[in-house]
């Protein structure tokens, strides 16, 4: 097994996602010093992972929906990174990050409002700059809604998608954020690991997916018309993007280039090969044939549970959760059948399930962990699913008496490019499904 000093765990735990960069009140009284090649690899990252989302994440739910929805799918995920960004700069940095209001480990203060105090000079014993902390944790800001985007493709309006992504990041989204994360978050002070967003991210968009695709209900037709993706190279190419992309979510955690960095990237590149193995493997075996989206889909499966591990556990480690990650996935997507929702690109199945076993295998695996890891693990799975749960049936029925939820009839069979855009996605060729 691989051994790993203690005072790198150490580093990893406590300065991995936390708060000594980010709190302009203390004042910095010793500054720390900016390091060039630990700001030029946070720089790379959170590049990477704003390419996660646009072309990453749209061009992967793109190929998956229907053609005469693609140009809708790439203007949410294109929205969510416009719009999101300005709700991160403007208050969700500082709820999420700001001192703890109370001490109670629920929620930060109002000083970072519009980034308010967060400068250029790095704090005692840091590498990065704060702002560059802020911008990258903003990506994570932007991803997530924009992954719940999945489960009610086709069928929503365009106001209400926009009303529900501002809210629920604002009031879920950031608030989970501080407590897995944040100074004094109460989860982070309970033990829980989450090295950069199995519970965060991917638990809670994969719940909130599950909540939207029950209220907003079925697509027309579902379970009695074919809708098959109509251009899978899209989710093919999408996929590979997100893999690169995984590197700055992954190894960028690590808030510089060292060596808690090379153990992510390493454990992050691991898993998505053993997922991507697993699904090919066990769809051949159940259904005959591999097939282009099983192996795109088990990609992003391991890379999906290897993410709150990443920095924790070995490669070995990594290479098992990827393979069970893409087995759990695999069987878990037909649960939507029994649950009666029509999610329409598995997010729950891939995210919510992934991410559920990732936190989980992280109390198992970790190289160096509590004696009741695993409780402490499954205590952030099932606050976390509470939690985005309850939020997405509220934020969803308030959105619902503001503007409706579900595009008409009429709408949805001509599609939502032109009944929401007016635009089409393809101008040559057939308009059809």
């Amino acid at each position: 097994m691989l051994v790993i000093r203690p005072t790198i765990l150490k580093r990893t735990i406590s300065s991995g996602l936390l708060a000594a960069l980010l709190l302009p009140s203390l004042a910095f009284a010793q500054e720390g010093t900016l390091d060039s090649g630990d700001t030029a690899w946070m720089l790379v990252s959170t590049a990477f992972v704003i390419m996660m989302t646009a072309p990453g994440l749209a061009l992967f739910y793109g190929g998956l929906v229907r053609r005469a929805n693609v140009l809708s799918i790439l203007m949410q995920c294109i929205t969510c990174m416009a719009v999101l960004t300005l709700v991160w700069v403007l208050i969700g940095y500082t709820l999420a990050f700001g001192p703890d209001v109370g001490g109670y480990g629920l929620i930060g203060g109002l000083d970072h409002i519009g980034l308010a105090g967060i400068g250029l000079i790095p704090g005692e014993g840091e590498t990065i700059s704060p702002l560059l902390f802020a911008v990258f944790q903003g990506t994570f800001a932007v991803i997530t809604p924009a992954l719940i985007v999945g489960a009610f493709a086709e069928r929503m309006k365009f106001s209400a998608f926009l009303i529900f992504s501002v809210l629920w990041s604002i009031l879920i989204y950031s608030p989970l954020c501080h407590w897995v994360w944040g100074p004094g978050g109460w989860l982070l002070e309970a033990g829980d690991l989450d090295f950069a967003g199995g519970t965060v991210v991917h638990i809670s968009s994969g719940t909130a997916a599950l909540v939207a695709a029950l209220m907003v209900g079925k697509r027309m037709g579902y379970g009695h018309e074919p809708m098959p993706p109509h251009n899978l190279p899209f989710t093919v190419a999408g996929a590979a993007l997100l893999w690169v992309g995984w590197f700055g979510f992954n190894a960028g955690s690590a808030l510089g280039a060292n060596e808690t960095a090379v153990l992510a990237f390493v454990n992050t590149n691991t898993s998505a090969a053993a997922g991507t193995v697993s699904w090919i493997l066990i769809e051949w075996a159940t259904r005959g044939k591999p097939t282009a989206l099983g192996a795109a889909s088990g990609l992003v499966a391991g890379l999906v549970a290897i993410t709150p591990a990443c920095g924790f556990v070995s490669p070995m480690a990594a290479l098992i959760i990827g393979l069970a990650a893409g087995i759990i996935c695999f069987y878990g997507i037909r649960l939507k059948e029994k649950l009666g929702a029509d999610d329409a690109l598995d997010v729950v199945g891939i995210h919510g399930l992934g991410g559920t076993w990732g936190a989980l295998a992280t109390g198992i695996f970790a190289i160096e962990a509590l004696p009741n890891q695993i409780l402490i693990q499954l205590e952030g799975v099932i606050v976390t699913i509470a939690w985005a749960g309850f939020g997405a049936y509220v934020l969803l029925k308030l959105t619902d008496l503001l503007v409706g939820l579900r595009v008409d009839e009429e709408s949805e069979r001509t599609g939502l490019d032109l009944s929401q855009h007016s635009e089409r996605g393809y101008v040559l060729g057939s308009t059809g499904d």
